[in-house]
Order: structure tokens, then C-alpha cells, then sequence
């Protein structure tokens, strides 16, 4: 891998970029604040259960392979997805990503997203694909699946060692073959974890991926969360160059869908090149969650703190939770410190993505800027 520096400009777009007026940072934080008043719910995240068949070095949630006591029922989700129905939300505008653990091995998974179509929510999984068969998928389209997002983390043998489970791969990727064939899904996507292990191996990755008829490639960088939090496998500064300079190469070209994933802001150097649309953590805002035990929370990976639980299931209803709940996480100065609010990117960072945040220290378990960005 060689040495880059970051050449994600000409040098016209450079001093472009640069010159980007007060006006638009004042109108994007004033435009977080309204946001974080209205709180529109677009996006809930149904983790069906905490069940997993691999073991991912990365794992947010350190999900196994037990079976929980407490795992939250058909009847229990169902419930949920009625009483936001009968609030008089759009449901159609309302995304349900089902996640995990691994949600498919839930067996009540496409009765319950059956119902939810029923009820007009658009619904999508992310998945590590390895039970993804013929009869799985024909299951998925009569469910009226939209959307799949599948992890793939490196060629056979890495991907395998990163993932734990052996002989896996083979499996995947004809899943996303047979995927591909349906009339239903409309984006199949795979997301790679990009991380010392297999950082080497993304030209070979995204030529593979094209290769087989994948379009849309999610390339997110491991965080230092869950097992991954003092792990060997997070990226030093140079890998980080290396990896931003790689999607950009690849978003020029044409050929595939090449997103970076929604954490974490970049720096006005990069941001624009690499996302259509600037850096705003949702969580809290826009996006909640239903944990596999019942709680009311917001995305998924953020650190699942006591304080933080909003409510349950089991005890009062979600939308009564959504709108007079959350109030941590609708204020602007929800992840910030006298540090943060120093920086001339507050206004535009937030402090940062909130599943990073250090609750101890009150300040972000991960910076962009303070790794190598900022000149």
C-alpha cells in the first residue's frame, strides 16, 4: 500500500471548497436545530434479536450465540409498528431497518415484515449472509423486502478469519448472486468493514464485487467500539488517507455506488467529495431503535448506558416515548465540551457521531480532525 497524501481536489475545487461562506454554517446549524425540534421519525431500527452465528472482531454489541430470556416478542414488535400506524404517521416514510445480531435467525422474521408491509412501512436488513439460500430469498420477496445490505470483509480467507466462521464465504456470496436475480429487493448492497486486516485487499474486493453484479458498496471504517475498542484492527492516519482516497477514486470512476458510511465528520477538505450530503448524526432525532430486549433507544451501536434507555415496550407505548422522551439527544449541545465548541467545525461537526462519544470523559472517542485532518 503506498504512501498518500489526500488529493481529493484539484486544486480549483480546493479553494473552492474552502471558501465556503459563513452563511451556509450558520443555515446548516440553525438547520440541525429545527430538525432536532421537529424530530421527524424517518428511520427505526427493529433489533430483533441478539443472536448471532459468527463472532466479528468489530462487533458493536458483542451479539453471541445464546438465547436471551428476555428477547422481545412477535406480538411485542407488531404492537409497535400498530401504534405508530394508529398515531396517523406516514409509515411510508418511515424505513424499518432490521438489524441484529443476525436478524434471519429469527423465525417469525417475514411474518412480521409481512405484517409491516401491511401496514405500509418500506422494511430493510443488514445481514452477514450466511443464511442467505433460494428458500430464504423467495421469502424475502413475498415479504415485499426493499432493501439488504450484506457484509463482506475481505477475500475468502480474510473475511472468514475477521468473521470467525469458516467455509461462510462461499455461502455469502451466493446469496448475493441468487439476491441479484430478484424482482423485489431493489438495492442489494454489501458493506465492507475496512480495517487492518484487510485494508490491502479493496481494489481486489470492489473488482470481485463488480465482477458478480454488485452496485452499491458501503465502505464504513472499523470504530473503536464494542470488541473493537482497543483492538490491533482500527486504522492508523496513514490507512485512513489511504481508504478516503480509494472511495473517492472509485466515485469518480462511475462503475459502482461507493458510499462511506454516515459516521463521523470529515473536515470541509473532505466532506463535501465524499458525501452528497454533509455529516449530521440522526440519532435520537430522526432515528430510534427497539433493542431485542424491549428498550427504547436510539441507533443500535451507541453505548447502551442506563441513562440513555428512553423506555421499553413492555411498559409504554414507542410513540408516546418519541415525542415526549429523547430530550438528551435533541439538544445542540448534546455531544459537545469546551474543546469541541472551540473548534471552527462545531458548528458543522456537533461533536461528532454519538455511538463514539466517551460518556466517561465527556468528549468524542474518535475525531477525524485531531487524527490527521485538520492543517
Amino acid at each position: 500500500m503506498k504512501k498518500q497524501k489526500i488529493k481529493l481536489y484539484n486544486e480549483k475545487e480546493l479553494e473552492d471548497t474552502r471558501k465556503r461562506s459563513k452563511d451556509f454554517i450558520d443555515a446548516f446549524y440553525e438547520g440541525r436545530k429545527k430538525l432536532m425540534k421537529e424530530h421527524p421519525l424517518t428511520t427505526l431500527f427493529l433489533e430483533v434479536t441478539s443472536r448471532c452465528n459468527a463472532h466479528c472482531d468489530h462487533c458493536g454489541s458483542s451479539c453471541g450465540d445464546f438465547i436471551p430470556k428476555d428477547e422481545v416478542t412477535g406480538e411485542e414488535i407488531k404492537g409497535v409498528l400498530k401504534d405508530i400506524y394508529d398515531k396517523g404517521y406516514n409509515t411510508s416514510g418511515i424505513m424499518l431497518a432490521v438489524t441484529g445480531g443476525e436478524p434471519l435467525l429469527r423465525k417469525d422474521l417475514f411474518e412480521l415484515m409481512k405484517y409491516a408491509r401491511s401496514l405500509g412501512y418500506p422494511w430493510g436488513i443488514t445481514s452477514n449472509g450466511i443464511l442467505i439460500d433460494k428458500e430464504m430469498v423467495n421469502n424475502m420477496d413475498e415479504a415485499g423486502m426493499y432493501s439488504i445490505s450484506v457484509s463482506i470483509d475481505g477475500l475468502k480467507d480474510t473475511h472468514e478469519e475477521f468473521r470467525h466462521v469458516k467455509g461462510s464465504w462461499e455461502k455469502i456470496i451466493n446469496g448475493l448472486k441468487l439476491m441479484l436475480k430478484s424482482k423485489v429487493i431493489q438495492v442489494v448492497q454489501v458493506t465492507t468493514v475496512v480495517n487492518k486486516k484487510n485494508i490491502s485487499e479493496l481494489e481486489d474486493i470492489y473488482n470481485f464485487l463488480y465482477k458478480i453484479g454488485i452496485r452499491h458498496w458501503r465502505v464504513v471504517q472499523v470504530d473503536p467500539i464494542g470488541r473493537a475498542k482497543h483492538s490491533s484492527i482500527l486504522l492508523d492516519p496513514e490507512q485512513t488517507e489511504y481508504m478516503f482516497n480509494f472511495i473517492a477514486e472509485k466515485q469518480r470512476e462511475g462503475k459502482m455506488e461507493v458510499l462511506y458510511g454516515c459516521s463521523h465528520f470529515l473536515g470541509m477538505d473532505v466532506e463535501p467529495i465524499i458525501r452528497k450530503n454533509p455529516f449530521i448524526c440522526l440519532t435520537g432525532i430522526c432515528v430510534g431503535s427497539v433493542l431485542s430486549n424491549g428498550d427504547i433507544f436510539v441507533c443500535p451501536d451507541v453505548e447502551r448506558r442506563p441513562e440513555l434507555i428512553q423506555g421499553n415496550i413492555r411498559k409504554e407505548k414507542f410513540t408516546d416515548v418519541w415525542e415526549n422522551k429523547y430530550k438528551p439527544f435533541r439538544k445542540i449541545t448534546r455531544t459537545s465540551n469546551e474543546k469541541c465548541k472551540k473548534c471552527k467545525d462545531w458548528k458543522l461537526c456537533g461533536g461528532d457521531a454519538l455511538h463514539t462519544w466517551d460518556f466517561e470523559t465527556n468528549e468524542p472517542g474518535f475525531c477525524h480532525l485531531e487524527m490527521f485532518l485538520r492543517k
